[in-house]
């Protein structure tokens, strides 16, 4: 059966709900953003790993690299072992300010 009226036009209130509607859900309900990570960086630290466990793995890290640095230095002899000694004793002390961290975060 043919109808002599056409089918009305939709309904411009509705599509203005439909419209307010996205620019709601838009702006009230954003997507999280995923972190920044540089692209440049290899490792990262566990956003789990609290203050004392990070301060002791600090602590260790420097411990090594004071050893490190002074088998290094006396196998070399004049500037270079003078520089090689600087840098082991920059390490020591900022293991010294880290276990001293440690021990006000975390005390014995």
């Amino acid at each position: 059966m043919f109808k002599i009226t056409p089918n009305p036009p939709e309904d411009e209130s509705k599509k203005l709900n439909e419209a307010a509607d996205r620019a709601l859900a838009f702006y009230l309900d954003p997507k999280p953003e995923k972190p920044d990570s540089s692209p440049g960086q290899l490792f990262t630290v566990a956003e789990s790993a609290d203050l004392e466990c990070l301060l002791a793995n600090l602590s260790e890290t420097l411990a090594s690299v004071n050893v490190m640095a002074n088998e290094l230095a006396f196998d070399l002899e004049g500037a270079r072992r003078s520089f090689a000694l600087g840098i082991q004793q920059m390490v020591e002390l900022s293991e010294l300010l880290a276990n001293r961290a440690l021990d006000i975060a975390a005390p014995r």
